[in-house]
């Protein structure tokens, strides 16, 4: 698979925006649990930027709460079951990782639904920031705590909520 990876600013500091020729593949913060490596980026190319780069622009600025860029999100059947349902956490709300394994049929399965959280490759667009713990603290995040009550709170008061 042929990536090509670009680096924009935000909010929350620089952002990785990696994509193969399907779609984002990786949106990473500078604070992330796995190195970087070029096998991860592939070349360095301004064009992977391309329309993540506005849309994240406009949710940053409280004008856009849905992306609609192609993803390309690549991880075990489970992963991409547990990204899906992240994928239907809507704007501003918070859901526990309990309530998803419920929603997934998996209630015994907390710990294993956390770990493929944890393993999300495209933050923001695939909001993985928006799981908490049942009850309602924040719990890790890839980006760092800091980020994640910066994403959590910027969205709530957007929504008004």
């Amino acid at each position: 698979m042929v990536l090509t990876h670009a680096v924009i600013s935000s909010p929350v500091g620089d952002l990785t925006v990696v994509r193969s020729a399907v779609g984002v593949c990786g949106l990473y913060m500078q604070a992330t649990k796995r190195p970087l490596t070029p096998e991860r980026l592939g070349e360095r190319d301004s064009a992977a930027a391309d329309g993540v780069a506005d849309q994240l622009a406009e949710y940053f600025n409280g004008e856009r709460r849905e992306f609609d860029v192609p993803l390309d999100l690549t991880g075990t059947p489970f992963q991409r079951r547990v990204w899906g349902a992240l994928l239907r956490i809507p704007y501003a709300d918070r859901v526990s990782y309990r309530q998803i394994a419920v929603e997934l049929g998996i209630p015994n399965a907390v710990r294993a639904l956390g770990a493929a959280n944890g393993s999300n490759p495209v933050s923001i667009i695939v909001p993985c920031h928006r799981v908490v713990a049942s009850n309602g603290a924040l719990t890790g995040y890839a980006g760092g705590m800091e980020r994640k009550k910066f994403l959590l709170d910027m969205e709530a008061r957007v929504a008004g909520t």
